[in-house]
């Protein structure tokens, strides 16, 4: 069983009006330009996913976006388990959590805190969890922050590719297919946000 919970904030600060930032043609919804990230990390550990039910809210961002600011999806992953992604811009003052909980047969970890950078609990038989080297700082713009600093590293990784000096870390199909799952959330969001 595999849990992800993103809980920010997004607030006026951050949706200005007469920007990109909330609209449906541009920003294109909450899962894609906030949590696109947290779904990669669960595809990449977990491959795809069938069978998805969710419900949805828009609570406190009526005026300034054109989409849900909150939900609650569950699904099936083909290769067997299940899942579910619970998610919401509508925290209030500053971002709360960015967490995967991961309950196996022979273990369970969560991986937390705002930014998931950090282990919360790892039990599992016959590991025993090494000491971390602290995680880079959210990226700070004013305001709100984001997550964790390591866009730097996909940059890069891009340049040393181009220059010939290593291989790409990931491909353009696996970024398509989070788009997909993603767009697969959204049919069903299509038919069930609330307001």
């Amino acid at each position: 069983m595999v849990q992800v919970n993103c809980y920010w904030n997004r607030d006026a600060r951050y949706y200005k009006k007469g920007g990109w930032k909330g609209t449906k043609d541009l920003d294109g919804g909450t899962l894609f330009t906030q949590f696109s990230h947290f779904i990669d990390i669960m595809y990449w550990l977990f491959g795809d996913i069938k069978n998805i039910q969710g419900k949805f809210g828009d609570f406190t961002h009526q005026d300034s976006t054109d989409f849900e600011d909150s939900g609650f999806v569950s699904f099936d992953f083909l290769d067997g388990g299940m899942g579910t992604i619970n998610y919401s811009t509508a925290v209030w003052g500053k971002n709360l959590e960015s967490s995967i909980t991961i309950i196996g047969s022979k273990g369970s970890v969560k991986v937390g805190g705002q930014y998931m950078n950090e282990v919360e609990y790892c039990h599992i038989d016959g590991y025993e969890m090494p000491t971390l080297a602290e995680s880079n700082p959210p990226n700070d713009y004013g305001q709100y922050k984001g997550s964790a600093a390591n866009h730097q590293y996909v940059i890069e990784n891009v340049v040393d590719t181009l220059k010939g000096r290593t291989t790409a870390t990931t491909n353009a199909l696996e970024g398509l297919k989070v788009v997909d799952i993603i767009e697969r959330i959204y049919n069903v969001r299509d038919t069930n946000l609330t307001k």
